[in-house]
C-alpha cells in the first residue's frame, strides 16, 4: 500500500502522515528527513545528491526519484509507504507513477489535506519549532507545557522568519500554483481522497483513517 499525504503549509500533513504511518504500519518517508539523511551518507547517488544541496540548488527530479526507490526498497518498507513531501508537483508525480510501475508497484491513494486560508494563516503565524528535533507548537491550538521550551527534549523553540503574514501568504500561492495540477491529475486517477483537515487532531486522523477504509 502506497499513500502520497499532500496538504499546505501549517496543514498538519507532517504529523498526520507520521500517526497514520504508525497506525497501519507502514514506512514514514519524509523527503525532508531523506535529504538530511543523505548528507551524512558516501554513496554514489548520495554524493550527487548533495553536489546540489551543497550549492543551495534544488535535487533534479531524477536524482529524488532514484532517492526514493532505493529508500522504498528497504526492508521496513515491505507493507507499503506513506510519502510525505513528494510529489510536489505534476512533473514529479508522473516520473514516480513510471519509476514505481518498473517495480511493479503504484501509488494507491492520495490523501489531500484540506484546510481554509484564513485557518492556515492563523496556524502558521502563531508556530513555534524545537531547534533539536522539530517538533512543532503552536502558541494557541498546541502550545508547550513549558514557555519557551521542547515537551520532547527540553530543546529551544524558536520561529520561523518565514512565518510572518507576508511570507505566508507567498508560500501559500506558490504551493496552490504547483498542487492544483497535482490534485487534478489524481482526481482524473482516481485516486484522490479529500479530507478536512480542520478540527481536532486525533479527529482529523479519524476521517483520514476513514477515507482510506472505505477504499
Amino acid at each position: 500500500m502506497n499513500v502520497v499525504f499532500l496538504g499546505a503549509p501549517g496543514a498538519g500533513k507532517g504529523t498526520q502522515a507520521a500517526t497514520v504511518a504508525t497506525e497501519l504500519k507502514l514506512a514514514h518517508i519524509a523527503t525532508g528527513d531523506m535529504f538530511r539523511a543523505v548528507l551524512k551518507q558516501e554513496t554514489e547517488l548520495a554524493l550527487q545528491a548533495k553536489s546540489y544541496m551543497e550549492k543551495g540548488l534544488l535535487v533534479p527530479d531524477d536524482v529524488t526519484i532514484q532517492m526514493v526507490l532505493e529508500r522504498i526498497s528497504a526492508p521496513d518498507c515491505e507493507k507499503g509507504v506513506i510519502f510525505d513531501g513528494f510529489p510536489r508537483n505534476l512533473n514529479q508525480a508522473k516520473a514516480l507513477d513510471e519509476a514505481l510501475t518498473g517495480q511493479s508497484q503504484s501509488i494507491d491513494d492520495v490523501v489531500y489535506i484540506k484546510v481554509s486560508e484564513e485557518e492556515l494563516l492563523e496556524r502558521l503565524s502563531g508556530r513555534w519549532i524545537c531547534r533539536k528535533c522539530q517538533t512543532p507548537y503552536h502558541e494557541k491550538n498546541n502550545p508547550p507545557r513549558i514557555a519557551g521550551k521542547c515537551d520532547r527534549c527540553g530543546g529551544e523553540l524558536y520561529q520561523r522568519a518565514d512565518d510572518n503574514i507576508d511570507t505566508i501568504k507567498e508560500r501559500l500561492q506558490v504551493f496552490f500554483a504547483e498542487t492544483s495540477p497535482l490534485i487534478d491529475y489524481y482526481t482524473q486517477a482516481e485516486k484522490l481522497l479529500e479530507v478536512n483537515g480542520e478540527g481536532d487532531v486525533d479527529e482529523i486522523k479519524g476521517r483520514i483513517l476513514k477515507a482510506l477504509n472505505s477504499k
